[in-house]
């Protein structure tokens, strides 16, 4: 029997592409824009079965990104954006204090590759926790109970039905939720827009929950200046129509990694030359790639979704400059042309 249709979003929230009847969903499950996407335990059965070609490389490359201390980030003032490490990055703008997809702790299956870059007791002074979606890289429920204890003022912005599953990790704690194309609502007066964006990803913590939460990307215009936090995403059309709406981006931060097999990861993940193809697509000024080198999740070696991305920007390929910090390095975004 056929799934039936509906429409869902926040309809407090102003919805900022005119005509958008909100995010699609087939019975209880949402879906990317038009397409119901639902990963099969085959594939991930074929690919535990299914040799790597690159296995004596991956076991032989050891490269993991550098680390350097970024405590005193936290109690600074000027606007500056670090990367944590996988996807996570703290990022002021107009003085405001923003920190995506927070992964503090090693789990079972997410081992992290190297330290990280201070203590997670000094992650403290957070406005807003922004929240991509809730698989476990994104979402560790011992980081967010941790965050919740030390930043009492922090407030969470996500996803349409994201609310109940970090109420169950944090109760108490004040989320804000919102569908593709929404406007969250901010404090009066304040110094910056956040929008929630599309993404072509898909959502499971569970066994009964596959895509019963959405995911999407996140994009914050604070003064003059418009940053886009990608999320987890494939390659799809919502790149062309983010660009449509809101014109070229200043920077844009883009997953490179987890990739290999294509047959498990095409429609999850962006290879690194899909993710140039993206930030052209997004005309942005700067590029600072995520998602690799932390965690073990695919078969690529470490160091090469970075490696090819930095061939493509060597190639002339990149219309924007490409940034690769350290984790932890500080970067003062507001001094970029």
């Amino acid at each position: 029997m056929a799934k039936r249709i509906s429409y869902l979003r926040n309809e407090a929230l102003p919805t900022v592409r005119p005509g958008y009847p909100g995010n699609k969903l087939f019975g209880d499950e949402f879906a990317n824009g038009e397409e119901l996407f639902e990963p099969a335990f085959s594939t991930v059965l074929k690919w535990q079965l299914t040799a790597n070609p690159q296995k004596a490389e991956k076991k032989a490359d050891t490269w993991a990104p550098a680390v350097v201390d970024c405590t005193a980030a936290f109690s600074a003032q000027e606007d500056m954006l670090v990367w944590l490490g996988h996807s996570s990055f703290l990022l002021r703008a107009a003085g405001v204090t923003l920190l995506f997809d927070p992964v503090l702790f090693s789990s079972i299956g997410l081992r992290h590759r190297h330290a990280l870059p201070c203590a997670p007791e000094a992650i403290t002074g957070i406005d807003y926790l922004l929240l991509s979606h809730g698989h476990r890289d994104h979402l560790d429920e011992k980081s967010l109970r941790l965050l919740a204890r030390q930043n009492p003022q922090m407030r969470v912005l996500s996803s349409l039905r994201m609310g109940p599953l970090l109420q169950d990790m944090a109760p108490g704690l004040p989320v804000q939720e919102a569908g593709w194309w929404q406007q969250y609502d901010l404090e009066p007066q304040a110094p910056l827009e956040i929008f929630y964006l599309p993404a072509s990803h898909w959502h499971r913590r569970g066994l009964a929950d596959l895509n019963r939460v959405l995911w999407g990307s996140f994009l914050i215009r604070a003064a003059d200046k418009l940053i886009y936090f990608a999320g987890d995403t494939a390659y799809a059309e919502h790149f062309e129509t983010i660009e449509e709406r809101f014109g070229p981006l200043d920077i844009v931060l883009m997953p490179i990694g987890a990739y290999k097999p294509a047959f498990m990861m095409a429609r999850s993940h962006v290879n690194p030359h899909e993710a140039a193809k993206a930030v052209n697509v997004l005309r942005a000024g700067h590029i600072v790639p995520m998602h690799y080198g932390t965690f073990d999740l695919s078969d690529e070696p470490a160091s090469e979704p970075l490696r090819q991305l930095t061939d493509v920007a060597a190639g002339g390929m990149l219309r924007g400059e490409l940034h690769t910090p350290a984790v932890g390095e500080v970067l003062r975004w507001r001094e970029w042309e």
